[in-house]
């Protein structure tokens, strides 16, 4: 499935922030900071993860909608598309 190049460059963007989030989390943890602290950095880098997996399975969806039959040919069938959304829930 292709994805539109606004979706990859969005989800890209997301991806590059996330990494920074995450080293930023690990220099927490070296610098001895708050669990509290740490733990709310957590909880937004894997919410930033979440919604870049969202975005991918709401494009996913949008093909599957217009064009059900080219997506299942190249093995995206809307039941596939189903699946791939609970596992992001």
């Amino acid at each position: 499935m292709q994805f539109p190049e606004e979706v990859v460059a969005d989800v890209r963007t997301r991806l590059r922030r996330v990494a920074g989030q995450v080293q930023g989390i690990e220099r927490m943890i070296e610098e001895g900071r708050e669990c509290r602290d740490i733990v709310t950095q957590l909880s937004a880098a894997t919410k930033a993860l979440e919604q870049a997996g969202f975005k991918l399975v709401a494009a996913g969806l949008t093909y599957c909608v217009e064009d059900p039959e080219r997506a299942e040919a190249e093995g995206y069938p809307l039941a596939e598309v189903e699946k791939m959304f609970m596992k992001l829930t």
